[in-house]
């Protein structure tokens, strides 16, 4: 599951890579999308991958380590206009970014992406630089701060109960693991919703793995990097798995757009097939918005 890229025919189809050009993946992972790319530039096109995890940056460069054209760095991309200066990365004729979460790191990273194993609370992307985990918040955010995160970034509708029972447990025992945290939350929700297709616990998940990653924040300080990155009439092209992120980029582009800097290729954002979602049903929620540099 680790190497399926989602939308990598539409990603290949829109950014239309071309022999000689340059490409920077900003969410690299395990290259599915970046080697399909490299494909079509060479021989002299080149590839700039960024990775945030440094065990999935560590396995990637094991990987890649018979690959020409291609580098990888372990960063995050929101210092994307640093590591294009520091990599003398130009021209840039395409940027691509895949937020979501990786297939490894919810089913091997053992730090608590998924609600369906009993792992730690964790849920950091860069166990480095990044010492607040889903722990920490679980544990020690006040009552208002939880339903705050649980309602603007999990979009929860039961948020203010469900932060209440947490800090109501873990008066008398501290919620450190998936299942501990997936237990409070069946006690709250009403019985129908805990038998619905989509998982009861998982927009508390999102919303806590948004905040200990800081996800919405640098997705909005690094889309006027890449914008100022491009060349002219290069393309950025992003994929994004929920609403919030979604909002952000539609934002952005229709913003650009209407100083006259970027075109937008299509109103609506573009979604997996249903023969893609069969193959790979995390692709599911996926949303691909591609524009192109006017300026």
């Amino acid at each position: 599951m680790d190497h399926i890229p989602v939308l990598l025919k539409e990603i290949l189809k829109y950014l239309d890579p071309k022999p000689g050009q340059n490409f920077i993946d900003c969410t690299v992972g395990f290259a599915g999308h970046s080697l399909a790319i490299l494909k079509k530039i060479k021989p002299n096109g080149k590839v700039l991958g960024i990775e945030l995890n440094e065990r999935v940056f560590k396995k990637l460069k094991l990987q890649i380590s018979d690959q020409n054209n291609i580098s990888v760095i372990h960063e995050n991309f929101i210092n994307l206009e640093k590591i294009v200066k520091e990599n003398n990365f130009y021209p840039v004729s395409g940027i691509l970014f895949d937020l979501g979460t990786s297939s490894w790191q919810i089913e091997k990273s053992g730090q608590g992406f998924s609600f369906q194993k009993d792992e730690p609370l964790d849920m950091r992307s860069d166990n480095k630089n990044n010492n607040l985990t889903a722990e920490e918040i679980i544990n020690n955010w006040e009552e208002n701060r939880l339903k705050q995160i649980f309602q603007e970034y999990g979009e929860e509708r039961f948020s203010g109960r469900i932060a209440r029972i947490i800090c109501e447990k873990r008066q008398n025992e501290l919620i450190k693991t998936t299942n501990q945290l997936v237990e409070v939350i069946r006690q709250v929700v009403p019985v129908k919703y805990r038998y619905r297709r989509k998982h009861f616990a998982t927009c508390v998940f999102q919303s806590l793995r948004i905040a200990v990653n800081n996800e919405l924040e640098n997705l909005t300080k690094v889309l006027p990097q890449a914008l100022k990155i491009l060349q002219k009439h290069g393309k950025l092209a992003i994929i994004s798995f929920h609403s919030l992120e979604d909002r952000i980029v539609k934002n952005f582009f229709r913003e650009q757009a209407k100083e006259g800097n970027l075109e937008i290729l299509f109103k609506k954002p573009v979604v997996p097939t249903e023969q893609e979602i069969e193959i790979n049903p995390r692709s599911r929620s996926a949303k691909l918005r591609v524009a192109v540099k006017l300026l």
